[in-house]
């Protein structure tokens, strides 16, 4: 049954979406807006390998570990007024990370950006919920909202490249500075303030838990991408499951618990968080090695890198809008396990690329691949935000992204990690005994290390870093391809109990509790 007609949104409420669409671009930007500044980066602050997947995913990381807490914090202190601290220290760091001067600080910076983008998050998204109760018109907004988020991310190479043909990198960081003013000024006008009635205090050891359960994974891929598998590389992820029990258990025991486990009950719900997961970690991984791609191996400038960019936010954006219109008649277990195929087989066409120039192969593959995306997030989300209590919609607002974010940076650490094993076993073989120790040293490293020395390089050392990289990406890719058309049979099989869009058996809400505004 879907929601009764009389809560249906009006001019207001779509323009509030518009506002929220703001910060839910800017952060979908940072994810990616330095994948096209990573030469400039690079010449200038001369990080290692380890030190750029930091720089890259350290933002990624801070936020899946934070948005938990913040989620529920905004349940409690009011989503709109959370979403306006976290704007205001948005554009501060912002600033800070624009004028680094160090990998170091770089990294500071970016980890600090994490923290205050897990408070805007889930803010955006439940507030959504206050807005759309009409579950027909919910569905649409978040697949703007989703849309907005991976356009986001598509666009960051675009932006990046644009600002970079004129300014310095740390320009692509000042982007946040005018869209978090225009968030306060007009935000207050249009958002409702919304939380929890009923909800307890915060729990400050169940926040440290959550942290202590996802940090150590985190550092545990990290060490095995620069050291291999040692004892280090296996504790470290045994602490993070062991801190995660103890999280899980003491969450069984609060009577106001910081992420309520009540949410995973309903099947479509686990489904739909462990699609956005593993969908995300192929796409974020992917898309960190097509951008070093068009850079490094097709010698393309920022800004011709960006352009080539377009057609896949392109069909990115056609599916984040399309399948929540589509799933109002057709099962969404259905339209997403369609759209996961085609994604596979843009993984496919991936692993087919050489260092010989293959650009067009290169955007046509991952068209393929962000059109899974685009679905996978509008109706991934929507399931599981609209399975919660209104006054939970922070916790499952926070369930929901802190997958989607956690996906994209373990898919750059893992599948950039995996790039990076492939390409110093074959590079090694390939470098001259009396080349200089330094320059052997960063060539061996990563492809961006070659490019950066390439003057002191012989040319066909160049070529081999290359091939090596190209092929680095390919196991990648079809690493990835494998597990997306798994998770397509998932999709097919776990969702297809789930009912059409405003359907008896399709998630539904009911009024919320507002506070005023």
């Amino acid at each position: 049954m879907s929601t009764p007609i009389a809560h249906r949104a009006g001019p207001r409420e779509w323009a509030g979406l518009a506002i929220l669409a703001l910060p839910t671009m800017l952060l979908g930007l940072d994810v990616t807006v330095l994948y096209l500044a990573l030469p400039a980066l690079a010449a200038d602050l001369r990080p290692d390998g380890i030190e750029t997947l930091w720089i890259m995913d350290s933002y990624g990381f801070l936020i899946a570990g934070f948005l938990i807490s913040m989620g529920t914090l905004g349940d409690r202190i009011g989503r709109r007024r959370l979403l306006m601290i976290g704007a205001v220290a948005f554009g501060l760091v912002s600033i800070l990370a624009a004028y680094a001067t160090s990998p170091l600080m770089l990294i500071a910076a970016r980890a600090a950006l994490g923290i205050a983008g897990a408070t805007l998050m889930p803010s955006t998204l439940s507030l959504l919920s206050a807005l759309f109760l009409d579950a027909r018109q919910r569905a649409v907004a978040i697949g703007v909202w989703a849309t907005m988020f991976a356009l986001g991310m598509a666009a960051g190479p675009v932006v990046g490249g644009i600002l970079l043909d004129h300014f310095w990198w740390g320009s692509a960081f000042l982007v946040a500075v005018p869209i978090v003013a225009v968030l306060l000024v007009l935000g207050p006008l249009l958002l409702p303030e919304a939380r929890d009635p009923q909800a307890g205090r915060f729990d400050l050891l169940s926040g440290a838990l959550s942290l202590a359960a996802i940090l150590p994974v985190i550092y545990g891929v990290k060490h095995a991408s620069a050291y291999g598998v040692d004892l280090v590389t296996i504790l470290s992820p045994a602490v993070g499951i062991a801190f995660g029990v103890l999280f899980v258990r003491r969450q069984r025991r609060l009577a106001d618990p910081l992420l309520d486990l009540t949410l995973f009950a309903n099947r479509g719900v686990g489904a739909a968080l462990s699609l956005l997961l593993v969908g995300l970690m192929g796409v974020g991984g992917v898309m960190y090695l097509v951008t070093q791609y068009l850079q490094f191996v097709e010698g393309l400038t920022p800004f011709e890198a960006g352009l080539w960019m377009g057609p896949p936010a392109l069909a990115m954006f056609i599916a984040a809008i399309a399948s929540p219109l589509l799933a109002r008649r057709i099962r969404p277990g259905l339209i997403v396990a369609a759209t996961l195929a085609a994604a596979t087989v843009g993984y496919l066409l991936l692993t087919q690329v050489d260092a010989t120039g293959d650009r067009g192969l290169v955007v046509t593959g991952f068209a393929l691949v962000y059109l899974g995306l685009g679905a996978i997030a509008a109706l991934g989300t929507d399931l599981v935000v609209g399975s919660a209590p209104p006054a939970k919609s922070g916790s499952a607002a926070a369930m929901s992204e802190t997958v989607q974010e956690l996906g994209v940076a373990a898919g750059v650490a893992i599948l950039g990690s995996l790039t990076a094993v492939i390409y110093r076993d074959r590079i090694a073989d390939h470098l001259p005994a009396d080349l200089a120790g330094e320059v052997a040293a960063t060539a061996g490293d990563s492809l961006a290390g070659a490019v950066a020395v390439a003057p002191d390089l012989p040319e066909a050392v160049l070529h081999e870093a290359t091939a090596a990289f190209t092929r680095g990406m390919n196991v990648a890719a079809l690493i990835a391809g494998v597990c997306i058309l798994a998770l397509a049979i998932v999709a097919a099989t776990v969702l297809r109990h789930v009912g059409t869009i405003g359907s008896a058996g399709y998630a539904e809400v009911e009024p919320p509790e507002r506070a005023a505004g």
